[in-house]
């Protein structure tokens, strides 16, 4: 990785209604500006990351912050990086 952020966040989005998963946003913050990384669900899984979707009881797709937070680490290399999840409406 060219720069080393000490941090990422990362926004699950979800769609209206909740069963319908919209994606992942990962937000790279470094001097002087920010790095976005948007991903989509395609089947059952992201597109790009190929995160799995789960589902919880009632059929309704997830995304799991472990499964988030495994990916960045190993793509990055660094398990010293934090991670931060947000939600926006």
């Amino acid at each position: 990785m060219e720069h080393r952020p000490e941090s990422i966040a990362y926004n699950i989005e979800q769609g209206v209604p909740a069963r319908h998963l919209k994606g992942l946003r990962l937000i790279l913050p470094v001097k002087g500006t920010q790095y976005i990384f948007v991903d989509t669900a395609a089947g059952d899984r992201l597109r790009k990351t190929r995160i799995p979707l789960r589902k919880d009881g009632l059929g309704n797709a997830y995304i799991s912050d472990g499964d988030v937070r495994d990916f960045v680490r190993r793509e990055v290399k660094r398990n010293d990086l934090k991670l931060y999840s947000y939600w926006s409406m």
